[in-house]
C-alpha cells in the first residue's frame, strides 16, 4: 500500500471509528420534511457520475463515484467535507447501491474480482458499473470496515451481492448457489438465494423462499432481524420476474406483502425499527419496469401506492420509494416517461408526495434528480444534476426552524 493511500485509509478509519458506538436513539424532534433543507454538493472521485445511496444516523454517506473518464467506478464514502474511495475486490468496478444503515463505521455492497466470470454471467454488474468492464468478471459481496475490504461467501456459486447491515454485523443480499437451473433467464445459469452473512466472518445462510419459487434475494434487515427482499424465478439477476413476490422475513418465515395487481418488480427497499417498508411494484401490462410505483406497507394497512408527483409537465407516471426512518419519513423519486425528468421526492406516510426540489433555496441551481435514503435527523442523500449533465452526490439537512 503506497503511503498516500495509507494516509488516506487511517484517516477514512479514524473519521469512521469516531463514529462508531451504539445506534443513535430516534430523535423526537427531528423536522417535519415539509420544512425548508440546506444542500450541498459532495466531492466525486474525478468522474461525472456519483450518488449517495445510504445515510446512516451519524451522518455517514456511502454510494458510488465514476473516476476519471468514467469507465468505471469505486464504492465511495462521504464524512462532512471528505470523500473517501474504498477500491476494490481486485477488478475495476464496486458500488454501494443500497440504503446500509448501520451506524458503527460497516458499509457493504458489491466488487468484481479479478477472476473472470467462467459462465458468462452478466450478474447485476452490467446495472451497476459504467464503461466496457461492466461484465466479465466474478461479483462478490463486500464488507468494508476499518479500511479493509473483506469479500463474502457464496452458496457454492460464483457470485454474490450484499445490501444492507444491521448494528448486530447481520448483513443480506443474494448469492448463488450450485444448481445450473434451464429455468434460468440467459444470460443468468446459477440459480441464486436470498441470504444473511453473520454475525460471524463467513457465516451465511439462507433465507426461505415463497412455495414454488426458486431465486430471491434480501435488500434490507433492521436491528429486530426482520429483513425484506424479493422472491420469484431466476430471471437476470436483477428483478424482475425474481420480484413475483415482495417478501418480509421474521421468525423464521416468509410473508408476502402483496402487490399492485402485476407479477414482476415487487421489490422492498428498506424498512425501519417499526417494520414499516418502503420499495417499488410492477403495475400491470409493464414487464419491463416503465411505470413502477413506490410503495408503503405495514402490518395494519397493507400496502399503499405511493404515486408520482402531480402536475408535471412532462405528465411524470414512474415513482420509486427508496428510504423510510424511524418516524415514517419516505424518499425516492419520481419521473416522466423517458425519465428525462426526475425529481426527488419526500412522501409523508399518508402517501403525499412533495418535490424536494421545492424545498431547497433559490441559490443552489442544481436538480435534485433522486433521493436514496434518509436518516433519523430528516438530513436525505442522493444525486443532483447541473445545467452541464454533471450528476453529483448531495447532502440535504433540514434547515434550523425559525
Amino acid at each position: 500500500m503506497t503511503k498516500q493511500k495509507q494516509t488516506t485509509y487511517t484517516l477514512l478509519t479514524l473519521l469512521i471509528g469516531a463514529c462508531s458506538g451504539a445506534s443513535a436513539p430516534a430523535q423526537t424532534d427531528t423536522p417535519d420534511l415539509a420544512q425548508q433543507f440546506q444542500v450541498f454538493n459532495l466531492d466525486s472521485l474525478g468522474g461525472t457520475n456519483s450518488r449517495g445511496n445510504s445515510i446512516n444516523n451519524k451522518g455517514l454517506i456511502a454510494g458510488f463515484s465514476n473516476l476519471p473518464g468514467d469507465q468505471s467506478r469505486h464504492a465511495t464514502v462521504w464524512k462532512n467535507s471528505s470523500v473517501f474511495d474504498l477500491g476494490t475486490l481486485g477488478g475495476p468496478n464496486s458500488s454501494i447501491t443500497w440504503n446500509v444503515k448501520n451506524n458503527r463505521g460497516l458499509v457493504v455492497g458489491i466488487s468484481q474480482t479479478a477472476t473472470p466470470e467462467p459462465l458468462g454471467e452478466a450478474w447485476s454488474s452490467a446495472f451497476f458499473y459504467p464503461g466496457p468492464n461492466n461484465t466479465g468478471f466474478i461479483n462478490l459481496g463486500f464488507v468494508w470496515q476499518n479500511g479493509v475490504m473483506r469479500a463474502l461467501p457464496t452458496l457454492g456459486g460464483n457470485n454474490g451481492f450484499a445490501t444492507s447491515a444491521n448494528n448486530s454485523g447481520q448483513v443480506v443480499g443474494w448469492a448463488e448457489n450450485t444448481c445450473h437451473d434451464p429455468t434460468c433467464v440467459p444470460p443468468q445459469v446459477l440459480q441464486f438465494r436470498p441470504v444473511v452473512w453473520g454475525p460471524f466472518p463467513d457465516q451465511i445462510a439462507e433465507f426461505p423462499l415463497i412455495e414454488g419459487d426458486t431465486s430471491g434475494a434480501a435488500t434490507a434487515i433492521n436491528d429486530r432481524g426482520q429483513a425484506v427482499g424479493i422472491s420469484g424465478i431466476c430471471d437476470q439477476a436483477v428483478g424482475r420476474y425474481t420480484a413475483m413476490h415482495a417478501v418480509l422475513w421474521e421468525n423464521g418465515g416468509v410473508t408476502d406483502i402483496g402487490n399492485f395487481g402485476a407479477d414482476f418488480w415487487n421489490t422492498p427497499t428498506a424498512i425501519n425499527e417499526h417494520g414499516h417498508i418502503v420499495g417499488f411494484a410492477g403495475t400491470p401490462g409493464d414487464p419491463d419496469g416503465n411505470f413502477l410505483r413506490g410503495f408503503y406497507w405495514t402490518r395494519q394497512g397493507g400496502i399503499k401506492h405511493l404515486d408520482p408527483l402531480p402536475n408535471q409537465t412532462p405528465e411524470h407516471v414512474y415513482s420509486e420509494a427508496d428510504g423510510i426512518n424511524g418516524r415514517d419519513q419516505i424518499v425516492g423519486f419520481s419521473c416522466d416517461a423517458d425519465f428525462a425528468d426526475c425529481r426527488a421526492v419526500v412522501w409523508d406516510k399518508n402517501g403525499v408526495a412533495t418535490d424536494l426540489n421545492d424545498l431547497k433555496p433559490a441559490s443552489y441551481t442544481a436538480r435534485l434528480e433522486s433521493a436514496k435514503d434518509v436518516n433519523s435527523r430528516g438530513e436525505i442523500t442522493g444525486r443532483a444534476i447541473d445545467e452541464s449533465g454533471l450528476r453529483m452526490t448531495y447532502k440535504a439537512v433540514p434547515a434550523p426552524s425559525r
